[in-house]
């Protein structure tokens, strides 16, 4: 399977073109408009959540409720765009029309594509940057991951996310019964956080950052069940899952890190201390008695849960901006501002389940049988009960 998205921030739509489902595979708008709505949540989030109300057309591949095997396309309009038509429209302009607009941006701002992208593709109008490299973009990438999702759903995998800290304030880590749970628990929760004790706090730290004119960032975790031993491979490089697992967190905007299992902590720890002990009953078969590697061995799925961390650094358009240099003048500036958000840790979360779940359902795909739902469905059963008789 593969996806391409495309569209611009302040643009008319948001498109996203999906291909390689298999044929027959249920899913309807309400799938994927249910994790948009997700995106748009969380305390800390900009008045442009409160401008668009992001749902997802159908364009194409799917016919009264199942794919059709053919590629699917899913629009996202921009409400946002009428007061942008001018700005941003593809319609040549004179330079009178251009100076009458007076957007054009000049200043760089630390830590976002502009200057890089400005720089790379020779644009002196930084806007023809900053709209494509905007996180906006995500909201396709949830949509194409609410499909992935869906799919997986059907064949016993769950995914869910939460919170583990925003703005160096941590979460104890909070027993939860089932992956349904850890989700609800998550939903009723602004910052998505499982523990109680701390989420005040998360919130507080957030308030306080957006009356400083700052932001914080955070640190997400998402949580998959039910994926079959032994999806990945330890071959070759490029087909080790987890890699793929840990490059789709990176490739999130604002995402800077990404761990599995217990990560970084292993660098402190006895190899007795790491690994995980591998056990056999007749009922679920092999498992492992501890999953502190993340459902990872070899670059491949053992089975047990897939735990995978991804770090999110403060968004940079900040209300008390840092200093830039104006690329026509070359003179120092305090960096233009765009409308932002102080913390965006809680929808990221979401963005962060998509990007797994959109690895993780390639993955099954390119392993299994997939042309039609009907018969991958059938060899993902059969291949579950010969793990079992392994």
């Amino acid at each position: 399977m593969r996806y391409l998205t495309a569209g611009e921030s302040h643009g008319p739509q948001l498109t996203t073109i999906i291909e390689g489902l298999p044929a027959g595979m249920p899913i309807t708008a309400e799938d994927i408009n249910n994790e948009l709505a997700r995106r748009q949540k969380g305390h800390g989030r900009g008045r442009r959540m409160q401008i668009e109300k992001d749902e997802a057309f159908i364009a194409s591949g799917i016919r009264h409720g199942y794919t059709l095997g053919s590629p699917v396309a899913l629009v996202v309009e921009n409400n946002d765009w009428k007061h942008w038509t001018k700005i941003m429209g593809s319609e040549p302009i004179s330079a009178e029309e251009a100076e009458e607009v007076k957007r054009k941006i000049t200043r760089p701002r630390p830590g976002h594509a502009d200057l890089n992208g400005g720089i790379k593709y020779g644009h002196r109008d930084l806007r023809n940057v900053l709209e494509r490299s905007s996180a906006r973009e995500t909201t396709v990438r949830v949509a194409a991951g609410a499909v992935a999702k869906k799919l997986l759903s059907l064949l016993g995998i769950e995914v869910a996310s939460h919170v583990i800290e925003i703005g160096g304030i941590k979460a104890n880590p909070t027993p939860y019964s089932s992956i349904k749970e850890l989700q609800q628990i998550s939903e009723d929760s602004p910052v998505r956080c499982l523990d109680k004790e701390v989420e005040q706090s998360m919130m507080d730290a957030i308030d306080q950052a957006k009356k400083n004119g700052d932001s914080i960032g955070g640190v997400v975790e998402v949580i998959v069940e039910g994926m079959p031993v032994g999806v990945g491979s330890y071959v070759h490089y490029d087909r080790k899952l987890d890699a793929k697992l840990a490059g789709a967190i990176v490739s999130i905007n604002a995402f800077k890190g990404a761990e599995i299992g217990i990560g970084f902590e292993a660098a402190h720890l006895f190899g007795s201390q790491v690994h995980d002990e591998i056990a056999w009953d007749a009922e679920q078969g092999y498992y492992r008695k501890t999953n502190r590697l993340g459902g990872f061995e070899g670059g491949m799925t053992t089975g047990m849960p897939i735990v995978v961390r991804g770090v999110m650094k403060p968004i940079p358009t900040l209300y008390k901006p840092l200093k830039s240099v104006d690329i026509d003048t070359k003179e120092e500036f305090a960096a233009s501002v765009e409308r932002s958000d102080s913390c965006a840790v809680p929808a990221a979360a979401v963005v962060a389940e998509a990007a797994i779940a959109w690895e993780l359902a390639c993955a099954i795909v390119e392993q299994f049988p997939s042309d039609r739902y009907s018969q991958l469905s059938e060899y993902i059963e059969q291949y579950r009960q010969e793990v079992k008789e392994f």
